[in-house]
């Protein structure tokens, strides 16, 4: 387990090693699960303020279930989520021409319609933050791929050798900042220095 500022992150997000292969996964992420993607507080007005750039994205599925359920809904296991559709597919993503499901709004922010990417839940796939149940300051940090949806990502990963805290760099930056990042990257030379030392 590594220790920053209020923050336990297990060793695996800088052991493992990760790098999505959409080619043979689909993004299965975004449909396979309890619930739709978890989402914070703040990225509540994010939906409803980016809710018309993205409409044109979504599907005609979606659409329906958005606006009949709300553009976000209450889980009683996972809090405020997305709204699927049928209990599946997220009702914000949308199948591409390779049937790869995309998020609609990171489709509109690469597109450079809007500011805000897509729920930091899904850019940290597959890290998982948790709070403790004891100290609301601290956060738990996990690596958490999907045993059969992720495989290939894991093969890749590892053929590439990529690190899981290198693949997510991004989404650890944004939720966590850029100090965070380069202690978590100083911790994870240090550590493999000390193994080839071994």
């Amino acid at each position: 387990m590594i220790a920053i500022d209020n923050k336990l992150i297990s060793d695996a997000v800088v052991e493992e090693q990760f790098v999505c292969d959409l080619h043979k996964c689909k993004g299965g992420c975004c449909e396979d699960g309890d619930a739709g993607a978890p989402l914070q507080a703040p990225e509540l007005d994010e939906l409803i303020d980016n809710y018309d750039i993205i409409k044109p994205y979504l599907t005609n599925e979606g659409i329906r279930e958005i606006e009949k359920r709300g553009k976000y809904v209450y889980d009683v296991e996972f809090g405020w989520t997305t709204p699927t559709v049928n209990g599946q597919i997220c009702a914000y993503g949308f199948r591409d021409k390779n049937g790869i499901i995309k998020c609609a709004f990171e489709k509109a922010f690469l597109d450079g319609k809007t500011a805000w990417r897509k729920p930091l839940s899904c850019h940290l796939f597959p890290i998982r933050v948790k709070k403790s149940k004891h100290d609301p300051d601290l956060e738990y940090v996990n690596y958490e791929p999907r045993e059969d949806l992720c495989k290939a990502a894991c093969k890749l990963g590892k053929q590439l050798k990529v690190p899981v805290y290198i693949f997510l760099k991004d989404a650890i930056i944004r939720k966590y900042g850029e100090e965070f990042y380069e202690a978590l990257e100083a911790t994870a030379m240090q550590l493999q220095s000390v193994e080839k030392t071994i």
